[in-house]
C-alpha cells in the first residue's frame, strides 16, 4: 500500500510507502501500468504461468491490452531503482555486518528457440551426479542475508550473464558496484564491521578473494578449494565459511592466512587447529 504524505512519517509502514513512491517514480514510461504489473505479480495466487493471467487479478485495474502495451513501450530508470534498493533497511547478521550472498540463477528456456542470448546451463537430474544442460538465461544475483533460520532475503541486484561472460568477472564487478551504492547509501561507514561476500565453490576462488571493495571481506563457503594453500603471515580481513548443506545461514569459519603470490594469486585454507 502507498500512504497519503501526512501519514507517511507515523505508519509503521512509512519505509514501504516511501520506497513504493521511489519505485514509482523510477518508471519513465507507462508507469502506472508497470506498477499495477507489479502488485499483479506480488499479490497473484501462486506462480504466474502466463501473461493474461495477471490481467485478470484484482491490482491490475487495466485490460491484457495495457499489460502488454506497458511491457512493449514500459522504460524503467534501472540505475535509480538500484540506488533506491541500496537505501532501505536491509537484514543485518547478529554482529550488526551486512552479510553479501552471492549465485547464479537460471531461468531456464528450453522452448524458446527465438529469444536471443540463451546460454547452456548446467541443472542436476534425479541421479546421481547427473547434469543435465538446458538453454536458459543465467542471472547473477545478489541478496543481503540475515541471522538466523530462516528463508528471507532481500535481492539487491540481478544481472544477466550473455554468451562469453565469465561469472567471476561479472560477479567482482556487479559486487563491487553494490558496495560503493550501499557506502553512498549509509550503510557502511568507516569503522563498522567488514562486508561479508558469501559465495560457493563454484566461483574461481584466486579471483575471488580479492577484496571488491575497502568495506568488503569475501567469504568462501569451500576452504579446502584446491587451490588453497597454508602459510603462515598474519590474519588479513578475509572470512571463509564451510558449505551450507542445510536451510540455515552460513557460519563464519574464523579469519583465514592469505599468502599473495608474485602473480597476484591469493590462496586460502582455515588455519591448522591447535
Amino acid at each position: 500500500m502507498s500512504l497519503l504524505h501526512h501519514a507517511v512519517g507515523q505508519d509503521p509502514f512509512a519505509e514501504l510507502s516511501r520506497f513504493r513512491g521511489e519505485f514509482y517514480s523510477c518508471l519513465t514510461k507507462r508507469a502506472d501500468a508497470l506498477f499495477e504489473l507489479s502488485d499483479a505479480v506480488l499479490c497473484a495466487d501462486g506462480p504466474v504461468r502466463s501473461l493474461v493471467e495477471l490481467s485478470l487479478v484484482d491490482e491490475h485495474r487495466r485490460g491484457h491490452g495495457g499489460l502488454y502495451d506497458a511491457l512493449a513501450a514500459g522504460q524503467v530508470d534501472v540505475g535509480r531503482l538500484r540506488r533506491a534498493l541500496a537505501a532501505v533497511s536491509l537484514p543485518r547478521a547478529a554482529d550488526g555486518r551486512l552479510v553479501l550472498a552471492a549465485d547464479i540463477t537460471c531461468w531456464l528456456r528450453p522452448s524458446a528457440h527465438t529469444s536471443p542470448q540463451r546460454i547452456l546451463c548446467h541443472t542436476y537430474g534425479r541421479g546421481k551426479d547427473q547434469h543435465i544442460p538446458v538453454p536458459g538465461w543465467p542471472y547473477s544475483v545478489i541478496c543481503a542475508l540475515e541471522t538466523g533460520r530462516s528463508s528471507w532475503t532481500a535481492p539487491l541486484d540481478a544481472l544477466r550473464l550473455a554468451p562469453g561472460d565469465d561469472a567471476a568477472t561479472v560477479t567482482a564487478g556487479q559486487m563491487r558496484e553494490l558496495v560503493e551504492r550501499l557506502m553512498a547509501a549509509g550503510q557502511w561507514k568507516d569503522g563498522d564491521p567488514d562486508v561479508l561476500i558469501v559465495v560457493d565453490a563454484g566461483y574461481d576462488v584466486p579471483r575471488l578473494v580479492v577484496r571488491p571493495s575497502p568495506a568488503a571481506s569475501v567469504g568462501l563457503t569451500d576452504p579446502g578449494h584446491p587451490s588453497a594453500q597454508r602459510d603462515t603471515t598474519p590474519p588479513t580481513r578475509h572470512v571463509f565459511s564451510r558449505p551450507c548443506r542445510s536451510r540455515a545461514a552460513p557460519r563464519a569459519a574464523g579469519p583465514t592466512r592469505i599468502r599473495e603470490t608474485a602473480h597476484t594469486t591469493l590462496g586460502a585454507r582455515s588455519p591448522p587447529s591447535p
